[in-house]
């Protein structure tokens, strides 16, 4: 074999790998990996052509612990405290009101979080989401990604 004259490459075929299914990312019962889990659930119905509106979920990343530096850069370019953690931009039926949700709002909180003082929601994030619902948009505290997908079907379904 000279350099000039290379064997051809033959890739090995990809390891068949077990899928990553929402249960395994909710298992930590963390409330990232609960939102992992919402987005991965999300990403199956996508796919699978039952809730197409879910390509549009989107995660809104405000809580966390940052370096000072980061968090000011953040806080000056419209990070905000309180805000729900996930938005999902889709006009939906609001059957008790008769009219119209302007989208879904859901802030994620672990499960053991639930028996705390406001189910361990802050006062900053009780007043967004009250004037977000004031605002037309549907807004719901959810302990689990199991919760949230119910959530998010009843909330497309036009059930709530």
């Amino acid at each position: 074999m000279t350099w000039g004259n290379p064997p051809p490459f033959k890739p090995d075929p990809p390891k068949k790998g077990k899928k990553i299914t929402p249960e395994d990312l909710a298992a930590s019962g963390s409330e990232d990996g609960n939102q992992a889990a919402v987005f991965c659930w999300a990403a199956d119905e996508v796919i699978a052509g039952r809730y197409p509106q879910l390509q549009w979920m989107f995660a809104i990343p405000n809580g966390g612990s940052r370096h000072i530096a980061e968090a000011t850069k953040f806080v000056g370019t419209g990070i905000r405290s309180g805000v729900p953690d996930i938005f999902l931009p889709t006009v939906q039926p609001n059957e008790k009101f008769k009219t119209y949700y302007a989208g879904c709002f859901i802030e994620m909180k672990a499960e053991k979080r639930r028996g705390q003082k406001n189910g361990g929601v802050e006062e900053n994030q009780i007043e967004y989401m009250e004037y977000l619902a004031s605002s037309g948009y549907y807004c719901k505290v959810c302990y689990s990604w199991t919760e949230a997908r119910d959530t998010l079907i009843a909330y497309l379904e036009g059930k709530l």
